[in-house]
């Protein structure tokens, strides 16, 4: 997840320890990424993002220590862990200064994001120095995260942030555009230059392994793809209408990751940005997007699917599935289904730990849930720090409750829920 409570300077608030101590109560051993951390400045998704630096190393360090600390408190011993940092750099939809103010950084200039972003024709790409400077920047952050104790990073490659827009740069000349090999070059060069200079520290991805053509609202306020003429050349895992899903080009993606000794991969799909309806489905949306076209359950089901395919024909591989936060009560029950019958190796919950860290706990304990922690998908955690509030649950965490930006909540979503 990406959190919106540090400090401006990237360094973690008592906030973001809060719910790093937290996640340490959920009772799962594989700890992915924690939260989103940017490598450099310019690549935050938001003023308050985590980000690692030399500056912030300590801090961060000791972060990831007092959630090893709170895990052996409570479940006896913590040398089981396994404790990852999600490396990303925004891209497109990068907003370090100011929430309200994009300044993006483009692999190539997309017909129908460029203007939905505001951005003119002509806006300039970044150029393969730039993107040299990138991949150098993650690199650092990763050493910088073997430094601080993390077992593993993950490369952010989905969501429609740069890593993943490299992979639907079919249009882009050079070096880091056409083929899939040029494509892919972004990743291999990062994870290259992370075996040069780490020790032992391991690699995942998190990856879109499918893309759809971006979405709007209608007069219903009701989300339906974008009109285009002639094919959609820009969603990678998807057909040529950008509406179906096609793995071709994912599963050659896990083989070049396989040959780079990267088995661990956790699955996800589009962007919350221009098809929210198909990354994470919700009960109710964020109020500044539009309603889903779909039941949930469709969304959830499409994810799954195309997960257990690329578990099918790539078994050698570690697949962590995602999107199971709306079945919210069924969870559990979804979840041992999949995994016995081996569509996925693990369960990956991201939202469902702002408002019921301990879950997973309850789950394996065989405990029955308690209905009033289990997240509603109402979209509160993205809506709250997309006007500026820090990020957390509003609607099931008391704590936050409790705060006033709880009632400042309340006043930004009226307007757009009588609308």
């Amino acid at each position: 997840m990406e959190g919106w409570d540090c400090l401006e300077d990237g360094t973690p608030s008592e906030l973001t320890k809060r719910r790093w101590q937290r996640f340490a109560l959920s009772g799962a051993k594989l700890i992915w990424g924690a939260e989103a951390c940017a490598v450099c400045h310019e690549g935050k998704g938001n003023p308050r993002q985590l980000m690692i630096n030399e500056h912030t190393l300590a801090d961060i360090a000791a972060m990831r220590q007092a959630l090893a600390d709170t895990h052996r408190s409570h479940f006896g011993k913590s040398d089981d862990l396994f404790i990852g940092l999600q490396l990303t750099h925004s891209g497109r939809f990068a907003r370090p200064n100011n929430i309200k103010r994009l300044e993006p950084k483009i692999v190539y200039n997309h017909p129908l994001l460029d203007p939905a972003i505001g951005l003119e024709k002509d806006y300039t790409p970044l150029a393969d120095q730039q993107i040299e400077h990138v991949i150098h920047q993650f690199v650092n952050a990763a050493t910088l995260a073997e430094k601080a104790g993390f077992d593993f990073v993950d490369i952010k490659h989905c969501h429609g942030y740069l890593g993943h827009e490299f992979l639907s740069a079919y249009t882009r000349p050079g070096p880091f555009g056409g083929s899939l090999q040029n494509r892919s070059r972004f990743l291999t060069e990062i994870v290259s230059g992370i075996r040069a200079n780490t020790r032992d520290l391991k690699i995942g991805v998190r990856l879109s392994i499918f893309d759809f053509l971006p979405f709007k609202k209608n007069q219903k306020g009701i989300g339906e793809p974008h009109h285009i003429s002639g094919d959609y050349p820009f969603a990678f895992g998807a057909d040529y209408t950008g509406l179906r899903v096609d793995l071709t080009e994912t599963i050659k993606l896990l083989d070049l990751l396989a040959d780079m000794d990267i088995k661990l991969v956790c699955a996800t799909a589009a962007s919350p940005y221009y098809n929210p309806h198909v990354t994470r489905p919700a009960m109710c949306p964020p109020c500044d997007s539009y309603l889903p076209p779909e039941d949930g359950l469709v969304g959830v089901a499409r994810l799954i699917n195309a997960t257990a395919e690329l578990k099918q024909k790539r078994p050698q591989m570690t697949f962590i599935g995602s999107a199971y936060t709306y079945l919210q009560q069924w969870l559990p029950q979804v979840a041992q289904a999949v995994i016995t019958s081996n569509m996925a190796d693990s369960i990956g919950l991201g939202r469902m730990m702002l408002a019921y860290p301990d879950i997973v706990a309850d789950i394996l304990n065989a405990k029955p849930l308690d209905k009033r922690r289990i997240c509603l998908t109402n979209g509160d955690c993205t809506t709250a720090p997309r006007n500026g509030l820090v990020s957390g649950c509003y609607t099931r965490d008391p704590f936050y409750r409790a705060r006033p930006e709880f009632k400042t909540l309340k006043q930004i979503k009226k307007p757009l829920t009588d609308t």
